[in-house]
């Protein structure tokens, strides 16, 4: 392969979410198998939405809102990989803007691989959000991965809905 502009890339969506871990991880290991770089795509938006910078920003919220935005980034590089190496070119990008946009930036050449988490399946969650992997699949110019929930999701929102409706926890559903 040539140098670091003709290397092949995996683009990946990371938010801090589980899901995004979840990609992150899959991201990761597709990069190893193939001798890509990884590009980790955080992508933020000022709170309000762009409406709530039209007339002009300030650039001190600006600037503090891009600090939190790439320290949300190396914490969440930090969940998934530790203090240790992922042992592939890393490429972190945080981009001002909307998630499918960003990431339909980033992964801008036909033979980049987008990596996204599947994101929710329940109808609410479809209806209240719309869907970064949908808007991404359909509009790509390279190949999209789409990788589905963690397994642990689901037990995660067991134990968030048992501790909501305040049920008691029975020891021996652990066990399995």
């Amino acid at each position: 392969m040539g140098g670091p502009e003709e290397r092949r890339r995996v683009v990946v969506g990371v938010s801090g979410s589980l899901g995004s871990l979840t990609a992150l991880h899959r991201a990761a290991a597709e990069a190893r198998a193939s001798g890509a770089a990884l590009r980790t795509v955080l992508a933020w938006e000022p709170p309000g939405g762009e409406i709530s910078h039209r007339g002009g920003p300030c650039p001190a919220p600006m600037a503090a809102w891009r600090r939190m935005a790439c320290e949300r980034l190396l914490s969440a590089l930090e969940d998934a990989f530790g203090n240790t190496e992922p042992g592939i070119p890393l490429e972190p990008l945080v981009v001002l803007g909307k998630p499918g946009r960003a990431l339909l930036a980033a992964a801008d050449r036909p033979d980049d691989l987008l990596v996204v988490g599947a994101g929710a399946r329940s109808r609410l969650r479809r209806a209240m959000w719309p869907s970064v992997s949908r808007f991404c699949v359909a509009r790509s110019c390279c190949p999209v991965l789409t990788v589905p929930p963690s397994p642990l999701r689901q037990a995660l929102d067991a134990v968030h809905r048992r501790n909501t409706w305040k049920l008691p926890l029975d020891m021996r559903e652990l066990a399995d």
